[in-house]
């Protein structure tokens, strides 16, 4: 019931108001956002009956899903267009989204790094040194996989599974979630547990934590942030940088590349799933297949090789 009126909607766009392709498909992107939640929520409404609360919900949804301030005002103004449109062409004669504001927020969202600014920080890495090794296994898999920092440091070697690209993060209040990981955090992840990690001496109770400290205990949460913030400062990014500015990296740079909301929100691990063995009904190549699609780290190198092939 949606799918002529966001191709006139395009058409408009295109024709009318001579936008740009990219331009287009962004607006696009955007209205195809609400379609999904709409269908994963078993919201059985059209473009002519769609309600402010539905769409003030929506917001809220976008909002859970780690998404920064920016990417959710375009993806609002993108949502304000479309209905404008609508009334325009008098499908309606209200415009829900007259009132809609963004959603307040308890707490200040961490800023999002651009990828080139995680490149940087990525190359700020010592890899001379023997913890400049853990440290860039750790930013990949944080980048890769938009973990907690109290994911990261309680991730397990019993629960990685790199030959199917896998792992299984213990998030908040002990919930499991697999999340599939991307051949350049793999790669890392190898070089530091074949390398380094091997040649510490592991305390007993801490050897099945795959980050550990040189005393060979797992790191401590101040311990990341000492490293993150050290590494931003060497990569020149004014920019306040934390753990979970890679958490909103990952989830919007997955987004804004025009991933699956459902996928992301999986990833993230905001479902009410407590169970390993709940998980085995979910589609995990399908999730692996979004992150090999859309995350900026695969499709480097996906160009990369291409370019090898072509030489």
């Amino acid at each position: 019931m949606w799918e002529s009126f966001v191709k006139g909607f395009e058409a408009y766009l295109k024709l009318e108001r001579s936008m740009s392709d990219n331009t287009v498909q962004a607006y696009v992107r955007d209205v195809s956002k609400l379609i999904s939640y709409l269908e994963l929520n078993q919201v059985s409404v059209s473009p002519e009956t769609v309600s402010s609360e539905t769409l003030g919900q929506f917001l809220c949804w976008l909002n859970e899903l780690c998404l920064d301030i920016r990417s959710q005002a375009r993806i609002i103004s993108g949502i304000k267009a479309f209905f404008k449109y609508l009334l325009m062409e008098d499908v309606r004669d209200d415009d829900p989204t007259e009132l809609l504001e963004m959603p307040r927020l308890g707490r200040k969202i961490p800023e999002v790094l651009t990828y080139d600014e995680i490149q940087r920080m990525l190359a700020a890495i010592d890899l001379s040194l023997p913890h400049g090794q853990r440290n860039r296994a750790m930013l990949e898999t944080l980048y890769a996989c938009g973990l907690r920092v109290s994911e990261l440091i309680n991730l397990k070697m019993t629960n990685l599974y790199l030959d199917v690209g896998i792992i299984k993060v213990i998030g908040k209040n002990d919930k499991e979630r697999l999340v599939p990981i991307g051949d350049e955090a793999i790669k890392h992840i190898r070089f530091y547990a074949e390398g380094v990690r091997r040649q510490i001496k592991i305390d007993p109770y801490h050897e099945n934590f795959v980050f550990l400290s040189k005393r060979g205990k797992k790191l401590s949460r101040i311990m990341v942030f000492y490293i993150i913030k050290e590494l931003a400062q060497l990569a020149n990014i004014e920019k306040t940088v934390s753990p979970h500015t890679f958490r909103h990296s990952f989830a919007t740079h997955l987004v804004e590349g025009g991933a699956d909301l459902k996928a992301v929100q999986d990833m993230l691990g905001h479902e009410s799933i407590t169970t390993t063995e709940l998980y085995t009904h979910m589609d995990t190549a399908y999730l692996r297949e979004t992150v090999l699609n859309f995350h900026p780290r695969n499709l480097e190198m996906r160009r990369k090789r291409q370019g090898h092939s072509e030489g």
